[in-house]
């Protein structure tokens, strides 16, 4: 086990960024197609083709999932994907053609010192062209931190980034998480080194720091990134279980508990909150209530580990008033 997403039979992941842009895109791909869903607890979402992911809607497979920084901007990124899938000879079939069906969610990272000309309505946007890197890089190794669609992402006091996390539920199917945590709020706990995902680290994940010993009520207080808005954290979950569309969906939902977990606030009216959720089926194992169950809490779990490893993976940007990163001032 890797301790990341692509323990999950069938997923790989790429990355690519735009350093003077400071943003980025990463690219989760299939090696088959696999069920999908979707759900969307934010208030403000960037997505394209999630309508497509309920469980009444026609397709029941995707090829990938794109996360991407940009805002509006960055929903170019599945284009790039998509292209470069229907080069492999991807997609779903109708009229002699191959659709890839590429879902995607996107971030808003425009205003961390970066420049991006594209916002001011000048050149074209990056994003597709990372779409294409990533999609060619996809492996099952990866790097956590500032990479990809958490290159240029951020929390209310430190640096964000790109996290994953993997376990073996007690039904004995892999379930992992990869998200791009950019939150209006926090993971760590007030001004201390300790992660509200504590309780769920394994060994020394994000820092073996544990739980504070007491929680001051200040520490209680709601921060914000500069106001309730300029955030959203987005993410995947999969798992190799046979799942149907409307159990992926229970799974993705289920799996917002673990962003509930390690961030305060989450799911505010100027977030854009997404959790995708992936079925690959490796396993061969069906799934009844109980062992969704399972799943769904495993899910959760790993979703909010990897929330605090995007964190403490990160490396502040090198801009003025940038973010600092965890490891800058707590130490490793």
């Amino acid at each position: 086990m890797r301790n990341l997403i692509t323990d999950v039979r069938g997923v790989l992941v790429g990355n690519a960024e735009d350093s003077a842009a400071a943003t980025g895109v990463t690219v989760a791909l299939f090696e088959r197609p696999s069920i999908a869903s979707v759900a969307v607890l934010g208030g403000a979402p960037g997505t394209r083709d999630t309508a497509l992911l309920e469980p009444g809607m026609t397709v029941e497979h995707v090829d990938g999932i794109v996360l991407s920084g940009g805002s509006i901007w960055g929903l170019s990124a599945a284009d790039g994907a998509l292209s470069w899938l229907a080069r492999q000879g991807r997609g779903f079939p109708i009229g002699g053609y191959r659709v890839p069906i590429v879902p995607q969610a996107i971030l808003f990272d425009l205003a961390n010192g970066g420049d991006k000309p594209f916002a001011r309505g000048e050149g074209e946007a990056p994003y597709r062209a990372l779409a294409e890197t990533a999609s060619a890089a996809a492996a099952a190794e990866f790097t956590l931190g500032s990479v990809g669609a958490g290159f240029g992402a951020t929390t209310a006091n430190l640096k964000g980034g790109l996290g994953s996390a993997s376990a073996r539920a007690a039904t004995g199917q892999v379930v992992g998480a990869l998200v791009a945590v950019n939150a209006v709020g926090t993971a760590t706990i007030g001004d201390s080194p300790h992660f509200w995902a504590a309780p769920y680290e394994q060994g020394a994940e994000f820092g073996g720091r544990g739980w504070p010993t007491t929680i001051p009520p200040e520490d209680l207080g709601l921060r914000f990134k500069g106001g309730p808005g300029a955030n959203t954290t987005i993410a995947l979950v999969a798992t190799d279980a046979v799942l149907t569309k409307a159990q992926a969906k229970r799974m993705a939902l289920c799996a917002h508990d673990g962003l509930a977990r390690a961030l305060r606030p989450v799911h505010a009216p100027l977030d854009g909150d997404v959790v995708f959720a992936a079925a690959t089926g490796h396993s061969g194992a069906p799934s009844d209530a109980y062992a969704l169950t399972e799943l769904c809490a495993t899910a959760a779990d790993v979703l909010a580990r990897a929330v605090a490893r995007a964190v403490y993976s990160a490396s502040a940007l090198p801009f003025a008033g940038a973010k600092p990163a965890w490891r800058d001032r707590f130490g490793g």
